[in-house]
């Protein structure tokens, strides 16, 4: 092989390399958006929290496939008599009807997770816009009201997706505390990431079907009642209005008061 030839294959080589490297900087950046510059202020983002100066927060569950622990997850929430956020794919209120009914009358909010759980990145903005009608109309349908919050399958979104969804007057919601239990985590580890990491404002994540939740749940809600903090659903935690306009997202994703400058 020739001195050319070798100059050629190495220059290929460093090139596939860094596609490779930029390719993996960009799934980090959209799955982290706290390292994203202040520089990207015009990236369109969700709500990951909400700046607050004292002590509330919001639990949040997704529901897209089992229903073995819903209702103990309600008893649970019921006995402290803490109201959260359900996040239900459409597909799973056709399943299961009388749970989406039994959490809306144990007054839990009962938001869109879209309706077949679909990567919404692959989808057009018409598509998207399709998926949470027909999501929006299920849950109506059982609970007589229309869900204001989404939450992207997978936690997967672009601009296109954020500005779909804001166009329905539909917020988008992410978290700044996944529990990680749809990682099977022990009831003892999810409690110690959960409280470690909560901060005022703070939105957490946990699935309606993971293994040790309902084991963890009692733990983390008595640590953070002892902590001072109290629990809103995530309509009553978000700022209202719109955003730029009446409310800002800073490029860690917190909704913060105030306009755009």
């Amino acid at each position: 092989m020739n001195e050319t030839k070798i100059i050629t294959l190495r220059r290929k080589a460093i090139a596939a390399g860094a596609f490779a490297l930029a390719a993996v900087l960009m799934f980090w950046v959209v799955n982290h958006p706290a390292v994203v510059g202040a520089s990207a202020s015009t990236r369109q983002l969700p709500i990951y929290c909400v700046q607050k100066d004292y002590k509330v927060l919001s639990i949040s569950f997704d529901a897209a496939w089992g229903n073995e622990d819903t209702q103990q997850l309600i008893d649970i929430l019921g006995k402290y008599d803490v109201k959260a956020t359900f996040f239900v794919v459409g597909e799973w209120v056709d399943k299961y009807p009388e749970s989406v009914k039994a959490l809306a009358d144990a007054g839990h909010e009962v938001m869109s997770h879209s309706n077949d759980h679909a990567h919404f990145n692959s989808l057009s903005s018409q598509e998207i816009i399709d998926d949470l009608t027909a999501c929006g109309d299920k849950i109506e349908g059982v609970t007589g009201v229309r869900p204001t919050l989404f939450r992207c399958p997978y936690g997967e979104y672009d601009d296109h997706v954020i500005n779909a969804v804001r166009s329905m007057g539909i917020e988008p919601i992410q978290w700044d505390v996944d529990s990680l239990d749809w990682k099977d985590l022990s009831a003892a580890d999810i409690t110690k990431r959960v409280t470690s990491k909560v901060q005022p404002g703070s939105i957490v994540l946990f699935h309606n079907a993971a293994l040790h939740t309902p084991e963890a749940l009692p733990g983390i809600i008595e640590a953070l009642l002892q902590q001072g903090y109290t629990f809103v659903p995530i309509s009553q935690l978000i700022l209202p209005g719109t955003c730029g306009q009446d409310y800002t997202i800073d490029h860690t994703g917190r909704q913060c008061p105030g306009g755009a400058q």
